[in-house]
């Protein structure tokens, strides 16, 4: 046989063995435990949800999935531990809006595109604008009117710099032309007291939360963050029907590490996207104040990159500099 057709066939014939182990690894999957790495501490929104979700998980893929909270630098640390895992299916993330904003604001260990691959969105988290009822406002038009005419003397409190409560109010401010002061919190539950007790006078904060106060008259909203509506509060207006293009939503979606299996993706979105369909997870996600989403993995990564470039060009109009 030709040197050159036994070169050639030796590479095709390894390409066909790596493909047919490939093959029979995703058909294998899973054999063992899985690790879901949370970059939150325990409590946390993201924790919350995937220990909801986890045992249904289990049963679904037929293995133990094992929490994992790896906290800290704003989600920076569990996030590193996930992209520097193997990639072979038994370590997947949970990531969060952070994913998006984090790259405008840090020098990452990691490529947020990059060093993961997506397998779909799990939730959006739409965001209340909401306002001290001492403040004469019932719509968004007041609210702009009401702040231009005191540019300066408004502040908005936020869960910290660069989260998207801060840049939500930084968005709201370079759309309208109004001055809102910001003032960061270590969270929202600080900053929501500081607005019930008359410090802070408008803040962005999620639905679960923020009902309560709105319920009990101790905050007004105004309108959501979101383009669209949101199914949880129909009738709440958006910021967006006022002030066009103002779009701020906040997410939870899975992932796993670059380099992960094909099939074994598939299989992890196939199971993921049933157990978010069921009514009893449905209905603790609304009661959360989360809207379910089941995107595709290409859905879920066009998804990120849109939401990383708009944050990044947020951030830059704020003058906040990379750490």
């Amino acid at each position: 046989m030709d040197k050159t057709i036994k070169v050639a066939f030796s590479v095709l014939l390894l390409a066909s063995n790596m493909v047919s182990t490939g093959l029979a690894r995703a058909q294998d999957y899973p054999n063992r435990p899985i690790r879901c790495i949370i970059p939150y501490v325990a409590g946390s929104s993201p924790d919350v949800v995937a220990r909801i979700i986890g045992p249904k998980l289990s049963e679904r893929l037929g293995q133990p999935v094992v929490m994992d909270n790896r906290g800290g630098a704003n989600s920076i640390i569990g996030t590193e531990i996930a992209a520097r895992s193997p990639p072979d299916g038994y370590t997947i993330v949970l990531g969060a809006t952070a994913l998006a904003t984090n790259t405008g604001l840090y020098k990452l260990p990691y490529d947020a595109e990059r060093s993961f691959s997506p397998i779909t969105q799990t939730v959006a988290v739409h965001f209340l604008l909401v306002v001290h009822p001492s403040l004469p406002l019932r719509t968004v038009t007041e609210f702009i009117t009401f702040a231009k005419a005191r540019p300066g003397q408004l502040t908005f409190a936020s869960a910290g710099n660069g989260s998207p409560t801060h840049l939500a109010g930084e968005l709201l401010n370079n759309l309208t032309g109004i001055k809102l002061v910001h003032v960061p919190y270590k969270g929202s539950p600080q900053a929501q007291a500081d607005l019930i007790g008359g410090q802070i006078q408008v803040q962005f904060d999620v639905i679960a939360t923020s009902m309560p106060q709105i319920k009990a008259g101790r905050t007004r909203a105004l309108a959501v963050s979101s383009l669209k509506r949101s199914t949880i509060l129909p009738e709440m207006p958006t910021i967006a029907e006022t002030v066009p293009s103002f779009n701020i939503v906040g997410w939870q979606g899975f992932l796993v590490p670059a380099g992960t299996q094909g099939g074994i993706i598939q299989r992890l979105h196939r199971e993921l996207v049933a157990v978010f369909a069921l009514p009893e997870i449905r209905q603790r996600m609304f009661e959360l104040g989360y809207e379910t989403v089941a995107s595709s993995p290409r859905e879920f990564a066009e998804f990120m990159r849109a939401d990383t470039a708009q944050f990044a060009k947020i951030i830059a109009g704020t003058g906040l500099r990379p750490e």
